[in-house]
């Protein structure tokens, strides 16, 4: 797997440096730290793991001009441990991100191939200080995994923004034979930014149908998303804001089966709520303070759960940082939520991060 991916890469490393005219970039991003789970039902955990606060990638991404305002692009993302070398998805080369299209200045955006959804990004661009990743991470809580993050087949369009108006819709095709609806899943958001301010409205409609041939038929609810975010920038403090809805089957799958070992596992809800309020603050010229306040409201099953999370980014330049993140989640009734980072689930109820991040 890593000899093909190198390969891969020396190709696109030396394709750039040939032909620079068709802006073709190498990039990624190397990220590890040290880890303690505690509360897990195997007991504590400590250990050296990648992805932290940001999963570890190695990309290629390019584009190209066509003339008239119009434009090609790609991008090609790998995910990997810097702990162990290896690919975090064994068999899949471009497993984070594979698509291909077309840009126009006047017209927006489409893309085709593997991306991520309007949900994933929704809260990640905007909701949450800790970017879904480090211990405060709002995947900890809110329903952001699996095919709510990316979606393979997907056809994609954005809006060009207008007067501070953006759009974006997301298609993916199931492409079970037979049967045209099972597996698929959409998505669709409203953008607003105009200066410090930045809200976002999301729709996912998730279809978990299975028709495949040789598999038991399976048959389900839609598994539905609404998620509102917002955040402003008061330049001494950054606000943060999120509130989502989710209904239906698959619509907040359990990450892990349960922190505690409980006789009685967990049930994943089909009717719940989600909250998040929390602030980044700037500490001098490069330090950041980030913390957060997750609640999950199970409408069904009553097993809620809270989260307190607070973490510190010091930036040494531009493209290196170092990080120290500490979250606690509070289960009710036998919820199982665990805390975990923007690569792994994690396994108790509480975990500490320190770590280094360096991006290229």
């Amino acid at each position: 797997m890593r000899k093909p991916l190198l390969s891969v890469m020396a190709l696109g490393a030396i394709t750039a440096g040939a032909h620079a005219q068709s802006n073709v970039a190498l990039y990624g991003i190397v990220d590890a730290g040290v880890v303690a789970e505690r509360g897990g039902a195997a007991g504590n955990l400590t250990k050296v793991t990648s992805g932290v606060g940001s999963v570890s990638r190695l990309g290629l991404k390019g584009n190209e001009d066509l003339g008239g305002g119009l434009s090609a692009l790609f991008v090609l993302e790998s995910g990997f441990k810097v702990d162990s070398g290896e690919s975090d998805v064994a068999g899949a080369l471009f497993n984070r991100q594979a698509f291909v299209g077309l840009s126009s200045r006047d017209a927006g955006t489409l893309t085709l191939g593997r991306q991520k959804t309007t949900l994933y990004k929704a809260l990640a661009e905007v909701g949450d200080p800790f970017g879904l990743g480090y211990a405060g991470s709002a995947k900890n809580l809110f329903p952001i995994g699996g095919s709510n993050t990316r979606t393979s087949n997907t056809i994609a369009y954005a809006t060009p923004q207008v007067a501070g108006w953006s759009g974006e819709a997301t298609y993916s095709l199931g492409e079970q034979p037979g049967n045209q609806a099972a597996g698929r899943q959409y998505g669709a958001a409203v953008a607003y930014q105009n200066g410090d301010l930045n809200t976002r409205l999301v729709y996912n409609s998730r279809n978990s149908d299975n028709a495949l041939p040789g598999t038991a038929p399976a048959s389900h609810d839609l598994g539905r998303n609404v998620l509102l975010v917002a955040n402003y920038d008061f330049h001494v403090v950054k606000a943060f804001f999120a509130y989502g809805q989710d209904k239906g089957y698959n619509s907040a799958v359990l990450p892990v089966a349960n922190a505690y070992g409980d006789a009685t596992p967990p049930k994943p809800t089909t009717d719940s709520r989600d909250l998040l309020i929390g602030a980044s603050i700037p500490v001098g010229a490069r330090g950041t303070v980030m913390t957060s306040y997750l609640h999950k409201d199970d409408r069904q099953w009553r097993q809620d759960a809270s989260q307190y999370a607070v973490g510190y980014s010091y930036a040494w330049s531009r493209r290196t940082s170092t990080y120290a993140a500490y979250a606690r989640i509070n289960n009710r009734n036998g919820a199982g939520y665990t805390v975990g980072n923007d690569g792994e689930a994690g396994s108790g109820n509480a975990a500490f991060n320190l770590g280094v991040r360096h991006s290229f």
